[in-house]
């Protein structure tokens, strides 16, 4: 038995190994040792997530996917979460989540009896976790909408300001001639942003692709 660390924060602003800490002296005081970590920031609410698969990937029958908290795991809807805890029955991978104490019995071994019924009731415990994380993703973002609708009808909404240093270095890695893949991975920008920008880099707007 392996035990995997997942690491996610949903933005390139956000820090990802923030739990790193958590989840080495949760290991730590039950004797296990992680044996890989996965990182990265990506939405909660995609399944477009190409760590969490690479992780998954790697794992064998019985390994361990460790996190601090299980919206860390999801924010996914109902389908999408289905789909996801069918990829994890058919891998055999136990969910252990920091947040879910009835989780914990599953990074150690113990007779089938005891495993069955403590996968039986963290499956139930995982599916109510899950629900309330996209609940509170959706709570969220209304909220947001809710704001910014505000704020336009008293005329004081002026968006998100332009990061004028980054999109400056990526209008020339345009110019330089530097390919799409290759800005997005090194800047971490929208695709979006990137054809918004290619237009700067040339005269007369025509985009660089």
């Amino acid at each position: 038995m392996f035990i995997r660390a997942y690491l996610r924060a949903s933005t390139k602003e956000q820090d990802a190994n923030r739990a790193r800490a958590a989840l080495d002296v949760f290991a730590a005081e039950r004797g296990l040792t992680i044996a890989a970590t996965y990182v990265e920031n990506e939405s909660g609410a995609s399944l477009q997530r190409p760590e969490l698969f690479r992780l998954l990937s790697d794992s064998k029958p019985g390994d361990v996917l460790l996190v601090e908290q299980v919206d860390r795991l999801s924010r996914l809807n109902g389908v999408d979460w289905d789909r996801l805890c069918a990829e994890l029955r058919a891998r055999r991978v136990r969910v252990v989540a920091l947040d879910l104490p009835t989780s914990w019995r599953l990074a150690t071994t113990a007779d089938e009896f005891t495993e069955r019924m403590f996968d039986a009731i963290n499956s139930m415990m995982l599916d109510m976790l899950a629900a309330i994380a996209r609940k509170d993703y959706e709570d969220r973002r209304r909220r947001q909408t809710e704001g910014i609708a505000g704020a336009k009808g008293r005329g004081v909404y002026r968006g998100r300001p332009e990061d004028t240093e980054r999109n400056a270095a990526i209008v020339e890695m345009l110019a330089a001639g530097q390919s799409w893949n290759t800005i997005l991975r090194a800047t971490g920008c929208s695709r979006s942003t990137l054809s918004r920008l290619s237009k700067r880099a040339v005269p007369g707007g025509v985009p660089i692709g």
